[in-house]
């Protein structure tokens, strides 16, 4: 099955490598979050770098803005003011550049993107999932993405957070490198994927560039017929020493011949995670405009 490339929605690409390359300290627990702080224009030209290279949505720096990240470093009382100030940021760069332009309001996992383990209980999950969920809602974004899920648990929790509170709301989500269609968690995503049946698409995230066309074939397979499926991948992957190793989807034109292939795979929303550059989102509208569906 593949995607009419017409009609394919352009994502970003990553935002915290971007700001690490422009200067801005990213170390943990803050990571991305601390831009919002100390360099917001930074942050805003980020934004504005990927729109005008083609993105028709960007994705909110609030990926660490949860209470429980801020409260690491203690300033969890200010989740509320840095996550409007980071959709703010946001907007403020789809005014200037693209006003058709979506504005996602990223939701990361409370604890490790790799480390499911970590997840805190389901209840406690959907408290504070739906806090942060309200924080984004209440600051206009346009939709409220939940991603890079690894823990069925909390993605649940989250979705449910999700569905009390706003209608527009999609789920991404990190899968094993082994296996098809498995959370990090090693839980099977088709244990659940029926009960996302309101989320506005579904999507694979923070996998090898290379081979997610597997993934999102198995995805497109067993979610619901109507469901858009979302595709944005790395550019490599982490080791077992917590290192990094990139492939040949580093190069951007190589990442977006990945990209077509996710496309044909069934993908309809595609871009770029860990590593990814405005060049690589570019290289894929380009991609896209050269080559018409069959």
């Amino acid at each position: 099955m593949h995607s009419d490339l017409n009609n394919i929605l352009l994502l970003d690409g990553a935002t915290g490598s971007e700001l690490d390359r422009a200067g801005v300290d990213v170390g943990m627990p803050l990571w991305s979050a601390n831009a919002i702080l100390e360099a917001p224009e930074i942050l805003r030209q980020v934004h504005i770098a990927y729109l005008e290279a083609g993105a028709q949505a960007i994705s909110t720096n609030t990926f660490r803005t949860h209470e429980r990240s801020l409260a690491k470093v203690g300033m969890g009382d200010r989740a509320e003011e840095l996550t409007a100030k980071a959709v703010e940021i946001a907007r403020s760069a789809v005014n200037e550049v693209n006003t058709d332009a979506i504005v996602f309001g990223s939701v990361a996992p409370l604890e490790d993107c790799y480390s499911p383990e970590l997840a805190p209980l389901s209840k406690v999950c959907e408290e504070e999932h739906a806090q942060m969920i309200r924080y984004l809602v209440n600051s206009g974004v346009d939709l409220v993405l939940i991603e890079t899920m690894c823990s069925a648990g909390e993605l649940c929790a989250a979705s449910i957070a999700a569905m009390e509170n706003t209608d527009d709301w999609a789920v991404s989500m990190c899968l094993k490198q082994d296996s098809i269609g498995i959370l990090l968690d090693g839980n099977p995503i088709d244990e659940f994927v029926p009960a996302l049946a309101r989320a506005r698409f579904l999507g694979i995230n923070c996998y090898p560039a290379t081979t997610l066309a597997e993934q999102v074939t198995y995805l497109r397979s067993i979610a619901p017929a109507h469901m858009p499926i979302a595709a944005y991948g790395n550019v490599g992957t982490a080791d077992d020493e917590g290192g990094w190793v990139n492939t040949d989807a580093i190069d951007p034109i190589a990442f977006a011949a990945y990209a077509m292939d996710w496309v044909q795979a069934g993908a309809s929303i595609v871009g770029g995670c860990c590593g990814t550059t405005p060049a690589t989102i570019a290289a894929i509208g380009k991609l896209r405009c050269s080559n018409p569906p069959p």
